[in-house]
């Protein structure tokens, strides 16, 4: 296949699996319980930030949590006692990110609400900005504070050349707006064709048998550069390719 074919190709497969029926086994599932804006916010970003491993068990785990917040997540961020934390103590949440980090994550979270009103105003992208590169950085400067913890290590850098795969979903969860009903589209103040694809180990492969990625490395050089070529096929909406990289591997074409 040509270019042209391939992205004809990726636009049915995208079309195909942009649907709510995508919603019930992927972890988007999670924020999809919520209807309050910091809810949806908060229990995504708890999504996001397990998503690693096999999808059945990041779902559990996200429901775990969930649970835990007493299914209020905004009004457990702001609210929560060292009497609830307790509970947590020595407690693995999923492999590595551990109750200690879920303790963490939460004091972070307050933090950032008792000044703002939602995350989305740590993700603003300056006027030269045409990525999220920089504001990811920014939204973890933030979030993760000056004093160093072990919870650092859940919230990857792109200036440490990471795809930072899980901060690039959450966005795409948060901000693209197409009324299919799978993604968000909460967050009104930022553009969702400056959104990337969240690049693992799976959408990168696929990505270089079609032919359209090159670099051997999964990093955020990896994501620039497919960058490129999916905003040539979709200006405007760059990032709906990821349901089609998806699609083919549920499918296993092209394998």
């Amino acid at each position: 296949m040509n270019e042209q074919e391939i992205f004809d190709f990726l636009n049915q497969k995208a079309e195909q699996y942009n649907h709510t029926d995508f919603i019930e086994l992927d972890p988007i599932s999670i924020p999809h319980l919520f209807s309050l804006k910091q809810d949806i916010e908060i229990s995504a970003f708890f999504a996001a930030t397990i998503a690693w491993g096999n999808r059945k068990s990041i779902i559990t785990s996200a429901q775990k949590i969930i649970n835990f917040m007493g299914n209020s997540p905004y009004d457990f961020v702001m609210n929560a006692s060292e009497k609830e934390f307790k509970k947590l103590e020595n407690k693995a949440v999923h492999r590595t990110f551990s109750g200690e980090d879920f303790k963490q994550f939460i004091l972070n979270l307050k933090s950032v609400y008792t000044e703002f009103d939602s995350l989305e105003q740590l993700f603003l992208l300056k006027e030269t900005e045409e990525n999220y590169y920089h504001s990811i950085e920014r939204f973890r400067n933030r979030f993760l504070g000056e004093t160093l913890h072990r919870s650092h290590k859940h919230v990857s850098s792109p200036y440490k050349n990471s795809a930072s795969k899980r901060l690039v979903m959450f966005l795409r969860w948060m901000v693209r707006d197409d009324k299919k009903g799978v993604d968000f589209g909460i967050w009104k103040n930022v553009e969702q064709k400056y959104l990337s694809i969240p690049l693992d180990v799976h959408t990168a492969n696929i990505s270089r048998k079609l032919g359209i990625l090159n670099r051997t490395q999964n990093d955020w050089k990896a994501v620039e550069e497919l960058d490129k070529i999916i905003r040539k096929y979709n200006p405007e909406d760059p990032a709906i390719y990821d349901y089609a990289l998806f699609g083919i591997g549920v499918s296993k074409e092209f394998l």
